[in-house]
């Protein structure tokens, strides 16, 4: 059954609760009115590119279209059953081009991006109907894919989107006011074809690659459309939710669902089905049924999460754990790290497998994988510019970048840097603020880490010891300045077998680096951004 489109995803859920607290308090409008947003195609498809600008006037819930220049037109009227929408399609950019749309203030929704043919629209009394090919709609055998925005006055959110189907491989970005660059959404080397041999090759999972009958790979869907459309078990979850379940029966469950709110803590216990939370008070503030496969895929029914403070954040966190196979496992949670996602038998493999084939790891494989800030999201309160990269369908990818790429820590977001850009031998490394600034960008070369400069990451004196000082050095090729990046998020000195560690576990900007025994701390944990 195909859905008028209400244009709420967690993104924009997100963007409109920040949009409150900012009009709360009237302040003057940021970033342009009309924001510049560039589709760039490296593809390397021959294929003719469409491109649609819809969504929603989030000031009035009006729903409506964006031209290329930025002009927002409201929907006509539609009809029972549904009639054809205007042709808004935007001439897209051929491979190696590129094309740029501006978008209005006060949007949230949906920049869609078609190969080889425009979409087929349609329009009832309610509104948009959204292309679904899961259903079976008039879209099903066209190659699209889509990113979700939302530009308000705090800023723009941008981000590429597994949450229903894995298609088009696309990275997102935004410059700020700053000059600094974001860009998340990078697939490694090869890596669509990756995700998709290895969901065909996953037990349960292999019927929701969907393929055209000329051979090309349309699509591969998430667990909920692919359950919903009869292509994986309806319960394939079901053995571990009851187990997950059951486990708090006979211990507690904490929820802390704010990062920055540590005090604010909810506790879980099972009786029968039913799961219920009290707060530091001892009062019962949240239930929650047990909940099935699909509503723990749709991250719905049973874990609806309600635009409140206290059970949709409970909510978004159960089904979060249950996505990552957790819940059970660890008792806190949010819980554990990109390390610990993912281990059950019984899991989400699909966003799994995606997770581990992105550069940078984030993806939006559900819809609440914005917790621990797993989800390929862009933001900046005070945006310029905005991107869309189409990247390579085969061999290609990993963001070639000629400056090199920031090395994020997983824990707190802060970057391995050259303090004060003293590039001399012996300067120990430090975490800070990204900046985006050149102290802060890393060449992976020849199995070294390097700086724009040439200067290596170095574990001090050869040092094979716990402890041993991290420091940058001239590049000489010898075994202190070898580094593996694993698919984990390890960064290993392969002489002393010992990972990258943020010491003592310092959150504060300064904290120094060295050299220990891998443990799969968050403090050992990193990406490239």
């Amino acid at each position: 059954m195909r859905t008028t489109t209400k244009w709420l995803s967690a993104l924009t859920a997100l963007a409109l609760a920040t949009s409150v607290a900012v009009t709360s308090t009237p302040a003057a409008a940021i970033g342009p009115d009309l924001l510049p947003l560039t589709v760039t195609n490296n593809s390397g498809r021959s294929d003719a590119v469409y491109l649609y600008v819809l969504g929603t006037d989030i000031r009035n819930g009006r729903l409506g279209y964006v031209n290329q220049g930025g002009g927002f037109t409201p929907w006509p009227a539609g009809g029972i059953p549904p009639t054809p929408a205007p042709d808004v399609s935007i001439a897209g950019p051929g491979n190696g081009g590129n094309v740029t749309v501006r978008v209005p203030r006060f949007i949230s929704g949906r920049v869609y991006m078609s190969f080889g043919e425009k979409l087929k629209l349609s329009l009832t009394p309610d509104g948009f109907v959204q292309p679904a090919p899961w259903a079976g709609d008039a879209n099903k055998n066209i190659l699209f894919d889509w990113s979700e925005f939302t530009y308000n006055d705090a800023g723009l959110w941008l981000n590429s989107s597994q949450v229903d189907q894995f298609a088009v491989p696309h990275a997102v970005t935004v410059t700020g006011a700053n000059g600094a660059t974001k860009r998340t959404g990078d697939l490694v080397n090869n890596g669509r074809d990756t995700v998709i041999n290895a969901i065909r090759n996953q037990a349960g999972f292999g019927n929701s690659v969907v393929t055209r009958s000329d051979g090309t790979v349309l699509r591969v869907l998430a667990p909920s459309k692919a359950a919903g459309a009869g292509l994986m078990d309806a319960n394939y979850l079901q053995s571990y939710i009851d187990q997950a379940w059951g486990a708090y029966a006979s211990k507690t469950l904490t929820v802390v669902p704010f990062g920055d709110q540590p005090n604010i803590k909810y506790f879980g216990r099972t009786s029968g089905n039913t799961m219920a939370f009290t707060n530091t008070s001892g009062q019962q503030v949240a239930s929650f049924q047990k909940p099935n496969s699909a509503h723990v895929w749709g991250c719905d029914g049973n874990l609806q999460a309600p635009n409140d403070q206290v059970v949709g954040p409970i909510a978004r966190t159960l089904c979060a754990a249950l996505h990552r196979s957790t819940l059970g496992r660890i008792d806190t949670q949010p819980g554990g790290g990109p390390g610990d996602f993912y281990q059950g038998a019984l899991t989400d493999h699909y966003s799994r497998i995606i997770h581990q084939n992105m550069v940078d790891g984030k993806a939006y494989g559900f819809a609440f994988d914005d917790v621990q800030a797993q989800e390929s999201l862009v933001h900046d309160g005070d945006p310029r510019a905005a991107g869309i990269v189409l990247t390579p369908f085969g061999a290609g990818g990993g963001n070639p970048q000629p400056n090199g790429n920031s090395i994020v820590s997983n824990w707190h977001g802060k970057c391995v840097d050259v303090p004060n850009w003293n590039f001399a031998d012996g300067q120990r490394l430090i975490v800070w603020d990204c900046t985006g600034g050149t102290n802060q960008k890393w060449q992976f070369v020849d199995g070294t880490v390097r700086t724009e400069n040439n200067k290596c990451m170095d574990v001090a004196w050869g040092a094979v010891t716990n402890g041993a000082a991290v420091q940058i050095a001239t590049c000489s090729g010898n075994a202190a300045q070898q580094w593996v990046l694993s698919g984990a998020g390890d960064l290993v000195n392969p002489q002393s077998n010992k990972c990258l560690d943020i010491a003592e576990w310092n959150p504060n900007n300064d904290a120094v680096l060295h050299i220990w025994d891998c443990v799969g701390g968050a403090n050992q944990k990193w990406h490239r951004g």
